[in-house]
């Protein structure tokens, strides 16, 4: 893996603290929820030391409400736990589609404030690489980001992934402005700086309106070997 120059450590600390404080807005809504649910069943139990009946359909709906966004907090804490472990190693096998349904996890807050939706078509084969997670993760990203820039009306951004025996190919697909317009402005140099730490290439298709990540399956791998 190259050496980190200053503009690709901000580039990772910005990353990092996008994601954490998307994260941290979802767990502030959580906590609001079970806030006001608090407060409901507070003025319940005031009704019931007053002697004044309590409809039990309402105490279940509001245990259900917490309930539920208790299991919607474990979810969001599992995902910034997962985030956070990308970076024990910069070198390590990971399972392809874990490694895009935590970027989906991550970009779904930021893709649903653009209306934008993300849908991941996994094959049914299984495939790991060795590489850099938080790194890929990173990349991944910036590719998403710029993938709903330009999704168009269709506001629908596929992602999917095939194996071959020295590589994986990322697609990210729907993307109905990608012309020549748009082209030159991505990948910006930051993506290239990622693309070199991760050994990896990647390829915009105008005709089927789709980007193409080019990994291979063992980051010590030539650049030669993804394409």
């Amino acid at each position: 893996m190259a050496d980190l120059n200053s503009m690709e450590i901000a580039s990772e600390l910005q990353y990092f603290g996008k994601m954490t404080a998307s994260i941290s807005h979802e767990i502030k809504n959580v906590m609001a929820i079970i806030n006001e649910s608090a407060g409901l069943l507070e003025d319940y139990s005031l009704m019931a030391e007053k002697g004044l009946p309590i409809d039990p359909a309402r105490l279940k709906t509001v245990s259900k409400r917490v309930s539920s966004q208790i299991r919607r907090a474990d979810g969001i804490t599992k995902v910034m736990n997962s985030l956070a472990h990308s970076v024990d190693a910069f070198h390590k096998s990971i399972g392809i589609e874990e490694t895009l349904e935590l970027a989906v996890a991550l970009a779904r807050r930021l893709a649903d404030m653009r209306s934008v939706t993300l849908e991941l078509k996994p094959p049914a084969d299984l495939s790991t690489v060795i590489t850099s997670p938080f790194h890929l993760q990173n990349l991944i990203w910036r590719i998403l980001d710029f993938a709903m820039d330009v999704s168009g009306d269709g506001k629908t951004v596929g992602i999917t992934f095939e194996t071959n025996k020295t590589s994986v190919t990322i697609g990210f697909t729907g993307l109905e402005e990608l012309t020549s317009v748009s082209k030159p402005a991505f990948p910006t140099e930051k993506e290239k700086a990622l693309l070199q730490i991760l050994n990896a290439t990647i390829q915009q298709n105008e005709k089927a309106r789709e980007i193409n990540l080019f990994l291979p399956k063992d980051i010590g791998q030539s650049r030669t070997a993804n394409r």
